[in-house]
């Protein structure tokens, strides 16, 4: 895994853990996470630490977010098996259309099985979305494959962000903002940044 954030209301409905796969061999241009590209990187972690810290924290459920976590389809659908039995929801999002994840191999199809929402199609620059939360490009589509979500209603919702100070003074960023957004979020955090003096 890339990248796991416990407790983010910025990755979708409700308290969340949002999980980045590293790699995605569909490398959209215009991605906003061009360093998951390649598959090399990450950290190894097991499905039940992550799921054991999710519940800690409180979510409730998991957002899978890439790289391209279909790229990975055996340790997608253990963590999702694992979510599960733990009662909590599945959301996977996937440069990939629906029909072609149903029509691939079984591992893919055993993933796919484990997702309750699943949010499909490459992010397509030219094609930007400025209606709906989440997803960036117009022909992205939330698809549900169970009643969980059921509700959410992705164009009343609005995008946020997550913010965290680490103690080592980084600053952790989740969530979805347009180029804009991005633009003004680096001006603000560069104009707080003081030097003092001892």
């Amino acid at each position: 895994m890339a990248r796991v954030l416990h407790g983010t209301t910025a990755e979708g409905p409700g308290l969340r853990t949002a999980i980045w796969f590293q790699g995605c061999s569909i490398r959209c241009r215009g991605c906003i996470n061009p360093h998951l590209f390649s598959a090399h990187g990450g950290t190894q972690l097991t499905a039940a630490s992550i799921i054991g810290d999710a519940l800690a924290s409180g979510v409730e459920g998991l957002t899978l977010i890439g790289g391209e976590p279909f790229d990975q389809p055996d340790a997608g659908r253990a963590l999702a098996e694992a979510a599960h039995a733990q009662n909590l929801g599945v959301i996977a999002f996937s440069g990939y259309e629906y029909e072609t994840l149903r029509d691939r191999d079984q591992p893919t199809r055993a993933f796919l099985a484990e997702v309750d929402l699943l949010v499909d199609g490459p992010y397509q620059d030219w094609n930007p979305e400025t209606e709906r939360a989440l997803v960036g490009s117009e022909n992205q589509r939330f698809i549900h494959l169970t009643d969980r979500y059921q509700n959410y209603r992705p164009e009343l919702a609005r995008n946020r962000i997550d913010i965290r100070l680490r103690p080592d003074g980084t600053i952790e960023v989740a969530g979805f903002l347009d180029s804009d957004g991005l633009m003004d979020l680096g001006d603000a955090t560069a104009t707080k940044r003081t030097h003092r003096r001892a």
